[in-house]
């Protein structure tokens, strides 16, 4: 097993505290040292400039399997060129009645070297992809993967 720490820095900076106008804009910065500014998203006062959580739970989903089915691809014997993802995730009401990201749609294109796999292939190797996701075995978000 494996822990995975994400830092993250927020500070009024002297601004209004009240729910329309304090600062959304905080910093998010992996062990490795990585960091970015992460946001609300602008509907929720945040600035276009950050990454919304919202975003980067897609991102994450979509990485997940992309970098999943990589792995397979390469243990039998496929060999990718390019891997491209434009994946979406919707913000709505859950069962219980509370706002959450309610369903991510990641949408693979997927360029292979010589020889690709016939579409029952594919659709296996997306299968087992989703499956051995180690960010999509962790939520409850429905995931649906729609290759291009």
């Amino acid at each position: 097993m494996s822990d995975h720490i994400a830092s993250i820095r927020w500070t009024r900076d002297g601004q209004p505290f009240d729910y329309e106008h304090y600062p959304r804009d905080h910093s998010v910065r992996f062990e490795r040292g990585q960091q970015l500014t992460g946001s609300a998203a602008p509907a929720y006062f945040g600035s276009a400039q950050g990454v919304d959580p919202e975003e980067m739970l897609v991102a994450a989903l979509s990485s997940c399997h992309m970098l999943t089915l990589l792995a397979v691809a390469a243990k039998k014997g496929w060999t990718i060129d390019v891997y491209e993802d434009d994946a979406i995730g919707t913000l709505g009401k859950n069962e219980d009645g509370r706002m959450a990201v309610t369903h991510v749609t990641l949408r693979p294109r997927i360029t292979f070297a010589e020889k690709a796999p016939d579409a029952q292939e594919l659709q296996k190797l997306h299968e087992s992809a989703h499956r051995n996701c180690f960010i999509a075995n962790s939520v409850k978000t429905e995931v649906v993967v729609e290759p291009r």
